[in-house]
This record gives C-alpha cells, structure tokens and sequence, in this order.
C-alpha cells in the first residue's frame, strides 16, 4: 500500500518501549510524527534516531507528538533508548503491520544485492488524522530539521534556527 499527502493515515495500536500501547487515533488534535526505520543500533538508524532527539524538545514546542518505528521488539526499543538518551517514543512492529500498510516495505539494494526491506521513511500526520507530509527513502542529513519545519508549518508556529 502506497499513502499519499492528504490520506486519512491508517490507525495503529503498537506497544511503545515499555510495553504501554501507543493507538494513533487516540493522539488526534495534535500532530504526529512517526519516523520509521530499520533497526535499532546500527550506524545511519542511530544517527536518524539522534537527531530526531535533539530536536524533541521543540516537536513538543509546536505541539507534536514523536515516535520512531522499527520492527524491533520492545526490549531492544529499550535498550536503544537508554543507550542513546533518546527523548522519544519507540514504537515495535515485529509483524511489519504499520510498516506494510503505510508503504515502508520493499525492495532495496546494497552492494548489488537486491533484498527486501524497511524503506526509510517519515511521516507527518495532521490534528485531523490526514497526512501532512510523507518522506520515502529518507537520507538522514538535515532530514530532522526539515520535518521539524513542516511540523512548525502546520500549526503556523515560528520555524526555529
């Protein structure tokens, strides 16, 4: 399934990195952003995550809520959390559920061999549960600051230096 810019996003009910289950539709009236990756402690996912983190304080300054998603269990949500200081939710979807219905598996290449996988992405969703923004095949470089950006848009809140 491939979501688009203006599309109700499909609901979730994931567990978060204690266990307690995070339900999309129960966060509506603010906006949320989920950023979805491979997995927990490798180089480019904990240097997404990182900055993602940094920047959590102001997320919550434009009134938003951020999760990052993987198809890591909740222990090792956990961990990752704990070992990087990260200041947002983890979300675990070991059966690839969000992370098929929201377009995020499929074929990837590494080296020459073709292989299928999380398609790094990132998505804003709106107050009104629509999508906002959709990142796919994201390169992590300035990428936090510019879905911080269009979150601060959306709520006509003063973009941040």
């Amino acid at each position: 399934m491939t979501v688009t810019i203006g599309d109700i996003a499909p609901d979730f009910d994931l567990p978060d990195h204690d266990g307690r289950m995070v339900k999309l539709s129960a966060l509506l009236g603010k906006p949320v952003v989920v950023f979805v990756y491979p997995q927990d402690d490798t180089e480019t996912c904990t240097a997404e995550a990182v900055s993602f983190s940094s920047l959590a304080g102001r997320f919550r300054s434009a009134g938003a809520k951020l999760f990052g998603l993987s198809p890591d269990d909740v222990a090792k949500h956990r961990k990752f959390r704990i070992k990087h200081d990260l200041k947002m939710s983890l979300l675990s979807d070991p059966d690839r559920l969000v992370i098929e219905r929201w377009g995020c598996w499929g074929e990837k290449e590494l080296f020459g061999r073709r292989y299928m996988g999380v398609i790094r992405s990132t998505f804003l969703v709106d107050a009104e549960g629509r999508f906002a923004g959709v990142w796919r095949g994201v390169r992590v470089a300035g990428h936090a600051k510019a879905v911080l950006a269009a979150t601060q848009a959306l709520k006509g809140t003063k973009p941040s230096a």
